[in-house]
């Protein structure tokens, strides 16, 4: 495939088949993003010659966890290994033409400018090193929560090690500085799904009155508590699913791990079958008027299960820290 259009109708006919299977669907997303990187390269070489050296592109979000829906925004950095005027120019219009690319195939801008095509997520080694050294040192909560979208990275092309070797460095120092309090502060306030009464609390607002926010009330309670256990335990797998199965049982007990896991593939699977698709945004909401009774109940099930995890880690990480 040379162009990015080609690489759009190869992903609106691919995706229809997949998109009522998790694990299929991410691997699909990441063949379309990966033939947008090679065009993108392609490109590069055409206009500028060839790439100066060796580099990696990674992902982070919900694609650098394996945990996109049918549609999903961009988030993504460069890490290269020499630094230099034209190898940084060089790299950040590779980021630009990468986000370009991935745009026209259908993954919308970051709203955060969380791309390569940001010199902040597009940098050399020794950079990446600075830079993250800054965010641990600092550890404000806007800094903490660059760090961590940095600890979902998975390298998608290239050399993987570039990423790997900062992450060591990254974890090392968490552990050296005592930081994992200041990680756990930065997630600890995620929107309640479940009212006092027990009731899934909906929004009350707007077009997506009457729907649940999946992303913000069901996901991030087991994504932001298991990267914690994750951190905590020196594990470098990125997904949800892929750090439960690694937490040593003195962490979470295989009873436990068992149930998350399942609540968590449950909820992605909802997510897929019954949120709307049609954009990026609806498919985050899940319409309470839509599910059967039994249906509410194991959202319900999913709900608070997340959140009694979530206070379970925090209760683990507090009383290490005192």
């Amino acid at each position: 495939m040379n162009s990015y259009l080609e690489i759009r109708r190869f992903r609106d006919d691919q995706i229809i088949w997949v998109s009522r299977n998790h694990f299929q669907l991410n691997q699909l997303h990441d063949e379309i993003i990966h033939r947008v990187i090679t065009v993108s390269i392609n490109q590069m070489a055409e206009r500028y010659g060839p790439v100066p050296c060796p580099f990696t592109f990674f992902m982070m979000g919900s694609a650098g966890r394996f945990e996109q829906s049918v549609w999903s925004d961009q988030d993504h950095g460069i890490i290269y290994q020499q630094q230099g005027t034209e190898i940084n120019e060089y790299f950040l219009a590779l980021g630009k033409e990468i986000s370009q690319g991935l745009q026209l195939a259908g993954y919308v801008y970051c709203d955060g400018g969380v791309m390569a095509s940001n010199p902040l997520w597009c940098k050399s080694v020794s950079e990446w090193r600075q830079q993250l050294a800054n965010w641990l040192l600092d550890s404000s909560w806007e800094l903490i929560r660059q760090l961590l979208i940095f600890i979902d990275g998975r390298s998608l092309y290239g050399e993987a090690s570039l990423l790997e070797s900062l992450k060591i460095e990254v974890y090392q120092t968490i552990h050296k500085e005592n930081l994992l309090n200041k990680l756990l502060s930065n997630t600890l306030h995620f929107k309640k799904g479940i009212g006092i009464l027990g009731q899934i609390l909906v929004e009350t607002h707007g077009q997506h009155s009457g729907s649940l926010n999946i992303k913000e009330k069901a996901l991030f309670p087991y994504v932001n508590a298991i990267r914690l256990l994750a951190i905590k335990g020196n594990i470098f797998e990125t997904s949800t699913v892929s750090r439960l199965k690694k937490l040593p049982e003195v962490e979470l007990p295989t009873i436990k791990k068992e149930l998350y896991k399942q609540q968590f593939l449950k909820l992605l699977n909802f997510r897929l079958s019954l949120a709307k698709p049609d954009n990026y945004e609806n498919s985050h909401y899940l319409s309470m008027a839509s599910l059967s009774k039994e249906q509410k109940e194991e959202v319900k099930e999913i709900l608070k299960n997340g959140a009694a995890l979530y206070r379970y880690v925090r209760n683990l990480i507090d009383k290490e820290d005192t």
